[in-house]
């Protein structure tokens, strides 16, 4: 049998029929419902036209029926599309057209954005809609109508190296990146999650994080397999979370670095009850020394789970073993993204791909089943990040004697700031179009709350007049409100350059960087 992401829903309601699936709000389904609920959307969404390997997008916050959704498209034979909640109307549509989207889920939170994708996506045919109450707009579908008017389907039965997913990831241009995972690669990751973190029927997962990033969509996946139960809020909220954690018993939670944070900040957090909780699983980003120094510090019996990975390894490569996820036993390591997952090969090469000595900074690069099939539409990028057999990260990297992977750098000029990737060139792109800006470079500088923050360094045209709220109110306009620059310097200095023309980026991170440990 070739893996399939429906087979875990399947066996879920098999073995736990009865149990608890979902908790929305009010509502609370179990396995054997969620099942029919899937089944029936399926067979509505083949009404609508879609057929076997066509894409549906989803954009929408959390809740059960982003849930259903995200098993029903592949029910149906179709190809998810998870769209990042935090995009402009512009990349959204980007997304929708280089994937010819023939079908978008969404929720209320993004109805003022649909007359404009509807006008520039052409091969969008239907809406459904994914929120409550009525209809806002005209032309579209509920969900739950969907359900009710369909008859269950049989799984159209994709598996194996069948795509399941296209996942865009910002790309080195500027331009997004469709990273395609088949069945087995995100049945793969999910059966390492249930090892290394330890689900089984008794967990009880919330969805703080959005199901949009993989970084949360890998425990919608192990959750389901392992017959657990999924728990929703609709985006993140500190005090929310504590609340569910202590309403509904939540054993497990992933966050990124500055959630965390924002929940330190809550009031009393200290004497909250939090006993249902197994572990704090982080990633995504850096985590602040300060910030995990005082969440042990807080919780020093609670387990600290670090793991490092990416969309295009669908998305976990390294892990924290279990043993290590305590302070006073891990020491120094906890700082460590962990090792390599089960079933895969992680090295740290040089730059002709040979294994560097232990302690020796150099590429990571992976192989193994959670490893993408490429990038959709993009042979040429595929090509060059998929080499020898091996998928180059773009992440610098030591590995330690036993194997642990320490990240102490990024070889591309990728900015992660909050757990959301920012591809400097995007916004240097947008920058450069303002008038009077005749050089810009935008880079990653430290920030205590959001890990890195937006810098944009500016070099304006002979007599031209630039301010740094000129520039952030510039680009404001033109980038996502999270890849704005949080700072800008203007300076009449050119910018460095490197014999080949290239601007030397290193040399203008590195006062910022210089009493740092981690040299991001």
């Amino acid at each position: 049998m070739k893996e399939s992401l429906t087979q875990s829903l399947k066996r879920a309601a098999q073995v736990r029929a009865n149990g608890t699936a979902t908790l929305c709000g009010t509502r609370r389904r179990n396995w054997a419902e969620s099942v029919e609920r899937v089944a029936r959307a399926a067979a509505g969404l083949r009404q609508l036209g879609v057929s076997e390997g066509d894409r549906v997008g989803i954009l929408a916050l959390n809740s059960d029926r982003y849930f259903e959704s995200y098993y029903a498209v592949p029910w149906a034979g179709a190809i998810m599309l998870p769209l990042n909640t935090r995009l402009t109307a512009a990349d959204l549509a980007y997304m929708l057209n280089d994937s010819e989207a023939l079908v978008l889920c969404l929720d209320e939170a993004f109805i003022d954005l649909l007359p404009g994708l509807r006008e520039y996506c052409p091969t969008l045919k239907h809406v459904v809609y994914l929120g409550d109450g009525p209809m806002p707009v005209d032309g579209m579908v509920g969900w739950d109508d969907l359900v009710a008017r369909s008859e269950p389907m049989a799984d159209a039965g994709r598996s194996g190296d069948d795509i399941a997913g296209i996942f865009y990831t910002g790309g080195s241009t500027g331009r997004p990146k469709g990273v395609m995972l088949s069945h087995c690669n995100l049945v793969s990751n999910a059966v390492n999650a249930i090892y290394m973190i330890g689900y089984d029927a008794s967990s009880i997962f919330l969805h703080a994080a959005p199901m949009c990033h993989l970084t949360d969509g890998m425990s919608t996946l192990a959750i389901t397999m392992a017959a657990g139960t999924h728990t929703f809020i609709p985006k993140f909220d500190a005090q929310q979370v504590l609340e569910q954690i202590a309403e509904h018993k939540v054993t497990n939670v992933t966050l990124v670095p500055t959630m965390i944070a924002m929940m330190l900040e809550v009031p009393g957090i200290e004497t909250m009850p939090l006993a249902s909780l197994r572990q704090f699983m982080f990633g995504s980003a850096p985590m602040p020394h300060a910030t995990l120094k005082r969440a042990v510090d807080i919780w020093p019996e609670m387990l600290f789970l670090h793991g490092w990975g990416m969309t295009e390894l669908s998305p976990i490569g390294t892990m924290l073993p279990m043993a290590m996820r305590k302070q006073a036993i891990a020491g120094d390591r906890l700082r460590s993204c962990g090792q390599a997952m089960p079933n895969l090969e992680v090295l740290v090469v040089d730059s002709e791909d040979r294994e560097v000595p232990r302690g020796t900074t150099g590429e990571i690069v992976v192989r193994g089943p959670t490893v993408m099939q490429g990038y959709w539409k993009k042979p040429a990028e595929t090509a060059v990040a998929m080499r020898n057999g091996w998928f180059h990260t773009g992440d610098a990297a030591v590995m330690d004697e036993d194997g642990y992977v320490y990240i102490v750098d990024r070889l591309k000029d990728m900015i992660i700031s909050g757990g959301e990737n920012i591809y400097s060139t995007e916004v240097e792109n947008a920058i450069s179009l303002m008038p009077g800006v005749a050089e810009v470079a935008v880079i990653g500088i430290p920030d205590d709350k959001w890990g890195e923050r937006v810098h944009a360094i500016v070099v304006p045209r002979e007599g031209a007049k630039l301010t740094p709220e000129a520039v952030q109110a510039w680009a404001r306009e033109k980038v996502a409100g999270y890849k704005v620059p949080r700072s800008v310097v203007v300076r009449p200095e050119r910018l460095p350059l490197s014999g080949a023309g290239k601007v030397l980026k290193n040399e203008l991170r590195a006062p910022y960087w210089a009493d740092r440990e981690r040299k991001i």
